[in-house]
């Protein structure tokens, strides 16, 4: 992803979401995302227009998602919610009582980049339909 700024970056990532900061240098810095690897780099964030349908909401797209296990989504949803993370897709299930029932959250970082945030009790339930 690029970001305008690499400490207000590190606040965002480090601080707010609580991901452990990685490797870096004067233009770019990884974090532990999840168990999985952000690079953010300083540059231009790309463009993004709200085409993406997800139930009556318009989401951005482009956008990337993470998937984690329904107590791990909790919590973050009340860590982004106690910052006060103005939210594109607020906290909700969805699908519930169904195949692939989920909870779901959508935000943007500091510099515009979309995130999209999904729990489930299940990973088995991730693709089902």
């Amino acid at each position: 992803f690029h970001v305008t700024d690499l400490d207000e970056a590190r606040r965002f990532y480090g601080g707010v979401l609580g991901c452990q900061e990685g490797r870096s240098t004067d233009t770019w810095v990884d974090f532990d995302f999840f168990s999985h690897q952000i690079s953010l780099h300083l540059g231009q964030p790309f463009k993004t227009t709200r085409t993406g349908r997800v139930g009556d909401h318009l989401v951005p797209m482009p956008h990337f998602g993470l998937v984690m296990l329904l107590p791990a989504w909790q919590a973050l949803a009340e860590r982004l919610q106690a910052a006060g993370i103005d939210f594109v897709l607020p906290p909700q299930q969805r699908f519930a009582g169904q195949p692939g029932e989920q909870w779901t959250l959508f935000f943007c970082d500091p510099f515009g980049n979309p995130i999209e945030v999904k729990g489930f009790a299940s990973l088995e339930q991730v693709y089902a339909s």
